[in-house]
C-alpha cells in the first residue's frame, strides 16, 4: 500500500486539454455580432436546421450592426453561442448556419473562418464523391457540392469533365466568389469554372444583380459534352439549372434496364436523359415531349452522338398537359411512361396548389399508360417529398383516372446529391415506379 501511494505521487497523469469554446474564440475576434434567438427556437437549430429565419431572432448584440455577408454568432436566450454562420440583413434567411458549438469544440480550426471552412468542406465533398466512384471511366458528370447536403447552404457546384459550374443562391457565396473558385481549382482537376448566379433568388437576398458582372471571356462556353453511364450528352451551359440534371443518374440507368421491347413515352424530357436510356435499353419506340426548343435540339443531337437509330426515337414540342389530353382522347397508350415535371413546389407555402398540379398531371399520365404498364412519377420539389404526400397524391390521381396502381419502386436522387433532412425546402428528388391497372 505504501509502495502504491509513493508510485501514485511520482506519476503525474496528463490532464485533458480544455476544449476551446466558440465564445472564447469570438472574444479574440473583433466585430463579431451575436444574434440571440427567441425562447423556444434554439433546439430547432441544435437539431441541424441550417436556416435561421428573421422571425426566430430576439435581438442582435453588437455595434455597428452586422452587414450582409458578415460572420455572426447565433446564441440561445442566455446569450450562450450555439453556432456561427453567415448573416443577411435583407433575406428572410437571417443566418445560414455553418458550424455548431460542439463542432468548434472538437476542431476549432475553422471557427469563424469562412475561408478555412470552405477549404475543409469542399475537400470533404470531393473525398465523398471519390469514395462513391466519381468521376469514373463511364461518368464524368457529377455534383461536387450540394448546398445544405454538403453544409454549404446556397452553394452548388456541378462538375462536367474539366469544367465546374457554380450555382450561387446566397449573398455570402457572391462575397466569397474568388475564394470559392480558388478552392475548387486547388482541390479538383478543373481547368474552367463557370459562374451561374440564381438571379431571382439573389434579388431576394438583397443583391444588386447588375453588379454580379459578366462571365470571364475565357469561360464563355455555350455547350460541352459529358459522359454518364456510357451515354454522351451535349449540354447547354445556358440551359436550366447548371445545364444537366445529374441527380437522376441512377434512375436514368434503371429505365434502360426495363425498356426492352417496350413503347416508351418521356414527358418533360428536357435534353433526352430518360428517352436516350430507354432507346439504349432496347425500347422499340420512344417519344420525348417538351416545350423547350433548345432542349429538344440538344435531345436530337444526342441521338446522333450515341449512334442511336433515329427511326426509333422521336422528339415533339408540345405542352405536357395538352399532349396527354389529346393522346387520351385518341385512346393512345404506352407501355412505359416517365413524367418528370419541373419543380412545382419551390416553397412549402405553395404545396397545396402544387399538389393539385401533380395530381392532375399524373392522372393524365395514368390514362395513357397501358393497363399493366409502368409509370415513373417524379417530383423534384423538396417540400413535396418531405411532406410525405406524394404517394397519397398518386393514389388520388389513380382514382381520378379510374385506375388502380401498385408501387413497385421508390428512389431518390443519385448518391452524390446528399440531402439535409432538417431543411425541407431543399432539392429532394422522389421517383415512384407504379404498375397501372
Amino acid at each position: 500500500m505504501q509502495l502504491r501511494a509513493r508510485l501514485m505521487k511520482s506519476v503525474t497523469l496528463p490532464s485533458s486539454p480544455a476544449s476551446t469554446t466558440l465564445q472564447e474564440i469570438a472574444a479574440n475576434s473583433k466585430g463579431i455580432a451575436k444574434l440571440v434567438l427567441k425562447k423556444g427556437k434554439t433546439q430547432l437549430f441544435k437539431d441541424g436546421s441550417p436556416m435561421v429565419y428573421s422571425g426566430a431572432v430576439d435581438r442582435i448584440i453588437g455595434r455597428p450592426p452586422p452587414k450582409s455577408g458578415d460572420v455572426v454568432l447565433v446564441a440561445d436566450g442566455t446569450e450562450k453561442p450555439i453556432g456561427w454562420g453567415m448573416y443577411n440583413a435583407v433575406s428572410m434567411f437571417c443566418v445560414r448556419l455553418m458550424q455548431l458549438e460542439e463542432e468548434t469544440a472538437r476542431d476549432p480550426s475553422c471557427a469563424l473562418n469562412m475561408e478555412k471552412l470552405l477549404e475543409t468542406r469542399i475537400h470533404g465533398a470531393l473525398e465523398l464523391r471519390r469514395s462513391l466512384g466519381l468521376p469514373s471511366m463511364d461518368t464524368n458528370a457529377y455534383r461536387l457540392v450540394n448546398s445544405e447536403g454538403d453544409r454549404l447552404s446556397g452553394l452548388i457546384v456541378d462538375v462536367f469533365g474539366n469544367l465546374a459550374v457554380v450555382a450561387s443562391s446566397a449573398a455570402w457565396v457572391e462575397k466569397y466568389k474568388s475564394e470559392i473558385e480558388s478552392c475548387i481549382s486547388r482541390t479538383c482537376d478543373i481547368d474552367l469554372i463557370r459562374w451561374r448566379p440564381s438571379v431571382d433568388i439573389l434579388k431576394e437576398e438583397g443583391l444588386d444583380v447588375s453588379d454580379l458582372g459578366e462571365p470571364h471571356p475565357s469561360h464563355s462556353l455555350e455547350r460541352v459534352k459529358v459522359l454518364e453511364n456510357g451515354i454522351v450528352y451535349a449540354i447547354s451551359l445556358e440551359g436550366q439549372k447548371t445545364g444537366f440534371y445529374a441527380d437522376q443518374r441512377e434512375n436514368r440507368k434503371f429505365i434502360s434496364t426495363i425498356s426492352e421491347g417496350r413503347k416508351v413515352l418521356d414527358i418533360c424530357c428536357y435534353s433526352g436523359g430518360f428517352s436516350l436510356n430507354a432507346a439504349r435499353g432496347g425500347a422499340v419506340d420512344v417519344l420525348g415531349v417538351d416545350t423547350s426548343i433548345p432542349a429538344l435540339d440538344l435531345a436530337k443531337e444526342n441521338i446522333f452522338l450515341n449512334n442511336l437509330d433515329p427511326g426509333r426515337i422521336t422528339y415533339l414540342r408540345e405542352d405536357a398537359t395538352e399532349f396527354m389530353k389529346s393522346a387520351a382522347s385518341r385512346h393512345e397508350s404506352w407501355d412505359l411512361v416517365i413524367l418528370d415535371p419541373p419543380k412545382l413546389a419551390p416553397r412549402k407555402k405553395v404545396l397545396q396548389s402544387a399538389s393539385g398540379m401533380y395530381r392532375n398531371l399524373n392522372s393524365l399520365a395514368m390514362q395513357i399508360t397501358k393497363r399493366g404498364g409502368l409509370l415513373m412519377a417524379c417530383s423534384c420539389s423538396g417540400a413535396m417529398t418531405q411532406s410525405g404526400l406524394f404517394l397519397r397524391i398518386l393514389q388520388s390521381a389513380a382514382s381520378m383516372a379510374g385506375r388502380k396502381v401498385t408501387v413497385l419502386r421508390q428512389a431518390g436522387a443519385a448518391c452524390d446529391h446528399p440531402i439535409d433532412p432538417s431543411y425541407p425546402e431543399g432539392a429532394y428528388l422522389s421517383n415512384v415506379l407504379l404498375r397501372v391497372l
